[in-house]
């Protein structure tokens, strides 16, 4: 595969998979339920992020190869294991793309009701999937672009609510802490509340891991993946955090739910329409951003599976331009036939589900990174190889223990909760079915293979 991503590229990649429709859709839900305390949520998930992309910039340095983290399972935990996380993480993906598609076509026919939000959905999808087909500097090139757009909206939305918690923007003066700690504190659902959200707020935190899949197709890894890992990870951290920040100091959290985008709320509160307005725009370039992000994720995840013998091997091909066609087209083909399924469901049930797809099943690759980085480093160690690596990473094996048993903890959480339980059966079903699988199948090689040997023998 060509190396055509520059540093800016990957930088802002793993940006386009984080900030999605979800962030300025869903943030309402989080708000609900923790309160003000969401802000310690976010900065928890944002520790266990940054655990996670420093065991990945290890790996991805010492051995930068597309679709990474398959490669790595299979080579440092287990072939089987790593099936199962590969076809998983691309489940996750092709079930997370669609609502975004979904989304976007939703804002879309409020803009223009007499198009239905399936053919813009439709239209959407056509759009990312030529853009993934092109050389991969293009898609580089678009995702910056489109991650730019969010990034200048959060931080205008940062310096106008600033503004009106001065007072300089509105009739209802100084706001101060007014609003963040009054309606019962800091804390008004106490502080399992916080564990709760933050298990959620990892599903936002998925996509960071698309720089170790981008790691083939980078120029010079060994200085960008480093780099961009490190800017990337406090870029989330300050994108999430300050802008959460500033949102519950303008809006009582009880005013926050799933029915809008709480930032358009907020600002709506205080007169400002247009620009309330605009971020519909902001929530419709994120979700074709994370769209983006997403299919060249997962594509190359299973483009990865198709190399190491766990996929079909046509999904290997490369178009001239170096790109993965028929990965591509059988991703987006099965994004475009979710999207059908759910065209005959008026409920909120199969949106639900897709969503519901992406918790468990982004944990399981987090944690496999985490696992293979363990390994790999135990590996070098034997070997007394490790001051040859060109990048460490930092407070071995403590960063390593917590990205692994913080993620562990969350499953567990997300079990005890009724409402979101069905994330971990619909999840467990999609690691152990091409687990089971691929077992059959590998067994019935080894068999064929041992018994050509004992003919050749014979002969």
């Amino acid at each position: 595969m060509k190396r055509g991503l520059k540093n800016r590229h990957l930088q802002l990649i793993s940006l386009g998979g984080v900030i999605g429709s979800g962030y300025f859709l869903g943030t309402g839900y989080i708000l609900e339920k923790a309160g003000p305390a969401a802000i310690v949520s976010y900065l928890l998930g944002g520790a266990i992020v940054l655990c996670v992309m420093l065991c990945l910039a290890e790996l991805a340095v010492a051995e930068p190869i597309a679709g990474s983290f398959v490669t790595y399972a299979r080579k440092y935990i287990n072939p089987t294991w790593a099936c199962g996380v590969g076809w998983t993480y691309w489940v996750t993906w092709v079930s997370y793309v669609p609502s975004e598609m979904i989304a976007a076509g939703i804002i879309m026919n409020n803009f223009v009701p007499a198009v239905s939000q399936l053919w813009w959905a439709v239209l959407f999808c056509l759009l990312v999937t030529l853009v993934n087909l092109f050389q991969v500097d293009k898609f580089g090139e678009s995702e910056f672009w489109l991650a730019i757009i969010k990034i200048v909206a959060l931080m205008a939305f940062v310096v106008v609510g600033v503004l009106i918690i001065l007072g300089l923007i509105g009739d209802q003066g100084y706001l101060g802490t007014t609003l963040l700690l009054g309606s019962g504190g800091f804390t008004p659902n106490g502080y399992w509340a916080i564990i709760v959200t933050m298990t959620i707020i990892l599903v936002n935190f998925q996509g960071t891991e698309i720089i170790g899949l981008a790691a083939g197709e980078c120029e010079k890894p060994e200085e960008s993946i480093p780099l961009a890992v490190r800017n990337v990870t406090w870029r989330i951290i300050a994108l999430y955090i300050i802008p959460i920040s500033v949102l519950i100091s303008i809006l009582p959290w009880d005013k926050a739910s799933l029915e809008e985008s709480v930032f358009a709320v907020a600002l709506s509160e205080y007169g400002l329409d247009k620009f309330a307005a605009f971020f519909s725009f902001v929530v419709l370039t994120a979700a074709l951003s994370c769209t983006n992000s997403g299919l060249y994720g997962t594509s190359r995840a299973l483009y990865s599976l198709s190399k190491i013998g766990m996929a079909p091997k046509k999904l290997s091909t490369l178009n001239r331009n170096g790109m993965p066609q028929n990965s591509v087209v059988v991703t987006i083909a099965t994004c475009w036939l979710i999207i059908l399924l759910c065209s005959f469901d008026t409920s909120d049930m199969a949106y639900t589900y897709l969503l519901s797809l992406s918790g468990f099943t982004g944990a399981i690759a987090w944690i496999s990174i985490c696992w293979s980085q363990y390994n790999f480093r135990k590996h070098c160690e034997a070997r007394n190889s490790v001051e040859r690596l060109r990048y460490k990473t930092p407070f071995f094996p403590f960063v390593t223990h917590f990205g692994i048993w913080a993620q562990v903890i969350s499953i567990i959480i997300v079990a005890s909760e009724p409402e979101l339980r069905e994330t971990i059966y619909l999840g467990a079903i999609c690691l152990i079915i091409p687990m089971v699988i691929y077992k059959i199948e590998h067994g019935r090689w080894k068999r064929k293979k041992k018994k050509r040997i004992e003919q050749m023998k014979n002969n």
